[in-house]
């Protein structure tokens, strides 16, 4: 297996005891779907030179605001640098060009045809520096009938499938609450990344990854389009409850709602006695998963004979302690202070004299033969512009002042 040659050792490399340690990305990438893709490597020791405009990321105007900093932008942009050039002059295009042959990897998010405008494409990047891996991240993908299609995360769920699948029978399609086809797309990005540069080891060639949000969105949407493919059926909505398993979804309780998932005979038994309702077993309506989905309305009635004169709390721990699968229902606070995730330490405080108390989440794996993730603030727009251009390309101070006033003008 060939060596490449990594980027470790001079003034602009990241902590050695992490997994993604000495690889440099050039990060084009604003909003969320590519910045999300270059947080989750930053999380790991890359090294993330994000490329912002003058007026710099979108994202750094969303609110919700703190201080006058940007929720979203603070956490999605964790772990990076950012330099300020603009990409619409042929000097900030030179500097570009100089990065990309210092980096592994380049992200960009533009819409298709963008980068190859400004000079930035894959085939111009990929002449200054051979073994680079290019990341292209859109709606629809570099190409085909929908390739320039504008594209936001509402229009993939709705495109996908998966607004059409989400919601109660009797109701409109509904957006997930949260923008899931910008974040997968990410994590496809992400994924994709580092299987080129695993696949560079051998032969020593960079390549192009093209990553489509729409079909990043059908992947993840695995149990439709599995049972479309085998059936003909496209997914319909069933509200809170699965559509082909029953006991399997929101139950009401004393004092709210309770999850359940029950997906065999023999666990369906042992939740019969554990609600002292063993007759459930014996009920030839109920007598498999096909037959208890059918005849879930009857099955739910009797379940919440018994939920309704307890509280979620006395509910899950009963089910809990038969090791049957329940959970209450929680929002997001409940969810970031579970002990378990304290445990895990999902977040972590964050030094930002802008944001006292800040904490920040980081990548959701532990590698045993590497340091902690890294947790750092986001950048000030331009923060590294010096740093970067003078450490990494060598320009001179009078350069980078002159690159500077052309941003600001």
């Amino acid at each position: 297996m060939q060596s490449i040659p990594r980027t470790t050792g001079d003034s602009m490399s990241t902590p050695s005891r992490l997994p993604l340690a000495g690889i440099r990305v050039l990060d084009f990438t604003r909003v969320l779907s590519g910045p999300f893709c270059t947080a989750l490597l930053g999380d790991l020791g890359a090294e993330i030179i994000k490329i912002e405009p003058p007026h710099g990321d979108d994202y750094r105007a969303v609110g919700p605001m703190v201080n006058q900093e940007s929720a979203m932008f603070s956490v999605i942009n964790r772990n990076k640098k950012s330099v300020v050039l603009d990409l619409k002059t042929d000097e900030g295009i030179a500097a570009v060009r100089k990065l990309a042959e210092r980096a592994d990897i380049v992200v960009e998010n533009f819409r298709p045809g963008v980068a190859e405008k400004l000079g930035i494409g894959y085939a111009d990047l990929h002449r200054a520096n051979p073994a680079l891996v290019y990341v292209s991240i859109s709606g629809f993908g570099q190409d085909g009938p929908a390739a320039r299609r504008p594209a936001y995360d509402i229009i993939i769920q709705a495109m996908s499938g998966m607004m059409e699948a989400t919601g109660s029978p009797d109701g409109p399609p509904t957006l997930v609450g949260e923008a899931m086809s910008d974040v997968l797309s990410g994590l496809f990005a992400s994924w994709g990344a580092l299987v080129a540069l695993y696949a560079r080891e051998r032969d020593g060639k960079g390549t192009h990854v093209d990553v489509s949000m729409f079909e990043s969105t059908l992947a993840f949407m695995a149990t439709s389009v599995s049972r479309y493919l085998f059936t003909g059926k496209p997914a319909a909505r069933t509200g809170n409850r699965h559509p082909l398993s029953a006991p399997f979804g929101v139950y009401q309780a004393k004092d709210g709602h309770f999850v359940l998932a029950i997906l065999n005979n023999k666990l369906f038994r042992q939740f019969a006695e554990t609600i002292a309702m063993p007759q459930l077993a014996a009920d030839p309506r109920f007598a498999s998963d096909e037959l208890r989905a059918a005849n879930e309305p009857s099955l739910r009635e009797a379940i919440e004979t018994w939920s309704r004169g307890l509280t979620v709390d006395e509910v899950t721990h009963a089910l809990e302690c038969a090791a049957i699968p329940a959970a209450p229902i929680w929002n997001v606070q409940q969810a970031l202070d579970f002990d378990q995730a304290n445990h895990r330490a999902f977040l972590k405080e964050v030094d930002d004299d802008r944001l006292p108390g800040l904490r920040l989440p980081t990548q959701p794996l532990k590698f045993s033969g590497f340091g902690a993730n890294l947790a750092a603030r986001a950048p000030r727009l331009g923060e590294h512009t010096e740093e970067v251009l003078a450490g990494l390309i060598g320009y001179s101070s009078e350069k980078i002042r002159e690159l500077q006033a052309a941003c600001a003008g």
